[in-house]
This record gives structure tokens, sequence and C-alpha cells, in this order.
């Protein structure tokens, strides 16, 4: 004996296929669909998506003019700072200069590569130097009143970018050295032969 399978929906009532509003026939008599129908059903549901207006940000088309985007590029305003970091990082290979405002913001940085030293250029005395430069150029009148200076790491260029912070009459209220040290850590690496 063959069990019927009885469906929630009364036999005869029609079913909506989709937002275009067409029919779709009872199950009983779907036949088999050809490519071409399930194409024009795809675009049709497709059409009626993109036309509501309910949400603009799925909707496909025209870009919208830049007007309507809202401002592309922020522009930093420059006030004066009542307190501020300089976080100098010196490698051996680069000199990285980082200016943030009491809460941690960045305000200007600027590195050795970034202003166009090349190879072992990068990390001279000379280079960290131009490098407080190019930040005061950036900063201009800006600079924070008062200066906690932090410096990490044991190239050439943390003293001579110190030096040229007290040369450009940033009053340094305190200074911290954070450069790593390994307490017998893990195997240093094998001396390098030349």
């Amino acid at each position: 004996m063959g069990k019927t399978k009885v469906s929630a929906q009364a036999p005869d009532s029609p079913r909506i296929a989709g937002e275009a509003g067409e029919l779709a026939k009872p199950k009983g008599e779907q036949g088999v669909q050809s490519a071409s129908d399930s194409v024009a059903a795809i675009t049709v549901a497709k059409e009626a998506v993109l036309a509501s207006p309910a949400s603009p940000e799925l909707q496909r088309g025209e870009p919208q003019p830049p007007a309507e985007r809202g401002p592309t590029k922020v522009e930093k305003k420059a006030k004066g700072l009542e307190r501020g970091r300089v976080y100098i990082n010196a490698s051996y290979n680069n000199t990285t200069v980082t200016v943030t405002d009491g809460a941690g913001n960045v305000v200007a940085w600027a590195s050795a590569g970034s202003l166009g030293f090349a190879g072992p250029k990068k990390a001279t005395p000379f280079a960290s130097s131009k490098v407080i430069a190019a930040i005061g150029e950036k900063l201009k009148s800006a600079w924070p009143a008062s200066l906690e200076v932090i410096v990490k790491g044991i190239g050439s260029g943390r003293d001579s970018a110190v030096r040229s912070l007290i040369n450009h009459g940033c009053n340094i209220v305190s200074m911290k050295d954070v450069t790593p040290i390994p307490h017998n850590g893990p195997r240093r690496p094998k001396i390098r032969r030349v």
C-alpha cells in the first residue's frame, strides 16, 4: 500500500512565485521548466529586489555623486594639546617617531624610511634628527605643552632624536626607556661571520 503525501496547502490554491506577482502552478501540474524560463524568473526576482526603495544600500547601478557620499578626506584641526607623548622607536634598521595626545590618539608620525632615506642611512643620527624636523613641520605650533618621551630600541638614532626634541623647544617632563631586556629568554641567534 502506497502512502500519499498530504500537504498543508489546499490542492487547488495557487502559490505566488515571486515579487512580480506571477502565479505558480500547483505541484502536480508543474512540468519540467526550460533553462530560459528559470533565467527569466531569476531576472524578474532580481529586478524586483533592485526596485524596492526599502534598502538603498543594496541597490546597484549608478554610483552616488561625491557630494552625497560625504567628505572623503578628514582634515586634522591644529589645536594645542596640554599633554602628549612622543614614542621613539630606534631599531638597527630604522627610526620611527610617533606623537600622541594624552589619551593615546596619534597626532603625527614619521620615520626615516618615509622621508626617503634608504638602506643603512635610515638608522643614522642624521636621519632621526630629520624625522623630528618633519614632525615639527606637521605639527607646526600645535606641539603639546608638556611631553613624555618614551624611547624603545638600541639604534644609533635614539640620542639624536631626543636632542633634536630639546632643540625644537619642547618641554620634556619625563623620559622613559622601555627597551625590552631578555631575562635569559630564548637562545640567541648564532654570531654572524663577516
